[in-house]
């Protein structure tokens, strides 16, 4: 069935037009001119934290603003490409044409998501924790798994990625990781990822060669900024050092850098030893315990709005997403339905859509 271009580009144009009003690039761009000013300031540096806050908003506004103006181009180069084709017949340009439409399409949907991201710290950098679960050495392994995924993903696009700390398992795998993603929304893409993931496979582990079920837990923060720091009291938290360790236990370090910080009012525990002295370890500590309790403060007040509005809709189900690797292959996705048979993809870091369409699954419950 031949392709209706004119109708296609009307299409793609019109959405595109949608998303512009949103992202508002005149708007955009006042407030690059603003940023601009401060960045040139003389003594802008003499506040690193504000400083590194007024670079990266700049760095995101003028990505926002190249990323409208080149796709306003590539949608004006396909209505020619197109015109070449139709007037002088020529099915290769038109193919040409059909296939950049596709990826157009793909490109356009993506920056629609990115319209739908408005939460108060979707902006932000992200914080992401892994917990294996139930299944002994498998859940362990299916931990490392998922932190190798979503490693790769951040590499995929280019985004920096930090280990902060890894505690190995004994036989194989991890039982828990915290890593850092810094890149512009990193905290809206990577949120729809928490939950009970759950593997389903023959345990390469079981000399019986039985099918498996093991799950681990994903934990996904915002790193706090300069304006919503949370004051923790010495009294308040519990300092322990230690040397790093290696898988099985193996110590990495000759000296004790690590450190385990408990807030005992809360009893959460963050531990670090990826940087290389202590101070700078409790230092990345501090920082992602107070990103916890930043979160947990909305959270129990968001709690306690909806008890005061009644609202006793359930939250999200713990388990959102199913990996089958026997008897057959299939990544699914709980709350969505979003699937595929692509498994390796999966596990090597292609997961934009499952993402994408948790962020759209997001925005629909929010508009209920």
């Amino acid at each position: 069935m031949a392709i209706d271009f004119p109708a296609e580009l009307q299409a793609l144009s019109s959405t595109f037009g949608q998303i512009e009003a949103v992202l508002d690039p005149a708007g955009l761009e006042r407030k690059i001119a603003e940023l601009e000013v401060e960045a040139s300031a003389p003594g802008l540096w003499d506040d690193q934290d504000n400083a590194q806050a007024v670079t990266s908003a700049l760095s995101i506004a003028k990505a926002d603003v190249d990323r409208i103006q080149a796709f306003a181009s590539r949608i004006d180069d396909l209505g020619v490409l197109i015109e070449m084709g139709v007037e002088g017949h020529d099915a290769d340009t038109l193919a040409e044409a059909e296939a950049d439409l596709a990826v157009l399409k793909k490109d356009l949907a993506s920056m629609e998501v990115r319209t739908l991201m408005t939460g108060e710290w979707d902006e932000r950098d992200a914080v992401v924790t892994v917990r294996s679960g139930a299944g002994g050495v498998d859940a362990a392994d299916f931990t490392a798994m998922l932190m190798r995924m979503y490693l790769r993903w951040a590499e995929r696009h280019g985004y920096a990625a930090k280990v902060l700390d890894t505690s190995y398992a004994e036989e194989a795998g991890i039982k828990s990781a915290t890593f850092e993603v810094s890149a512009p929304y990193a905290f809206g893409h990577l949120s729809v990822e928490a939950g009970t993931h759950r593997l389903v496979r023959i345990s390469p582990f079981d000399n019986q060669g039985r099918r498996q079920t093991s799950f681990a837990a994903v934990e996904v923060i915002p790193l706090i900024g300069q304006t919503d720091h949370i004051d923790v009291p010495e009294t308040d938290i519990k300092i322990d050092v230690f040397r790093s360790s290696g898988p099985g236990g193996q110590s990495v370090n000759t000296t004790d850098s690590a450190v385990r910080i408990t807030h005992l009012p809360s009893g959460i525990v963050v531990s670090m030893q990826d940087e290389k002295s202590q101070i700078q370890n409790r230092a990345a500590a501090m920082r992602v315990l107070q990103s916890r309790l930043l979160l947990l403060k909305k959270a129990e007040e968001a709690a306690q709005k909806k008890e005061l509005a009644g609202d006793i809709k359930a939250s999200w189900g713990d388990q959102m997403r199913s990996y089958v690797l026997h008897p057959y292959q299939m990544v699914k996705d709980l709350r969505t339905e979003h699937e595929t048979s692509q498994t390796d993809k999966v596990f090597d870091g292609d997961i934009d859509d499952f993402i994408d369409a948790g962020i759209r699954w997001r925005r629909a419950l929010e508009n209920e």
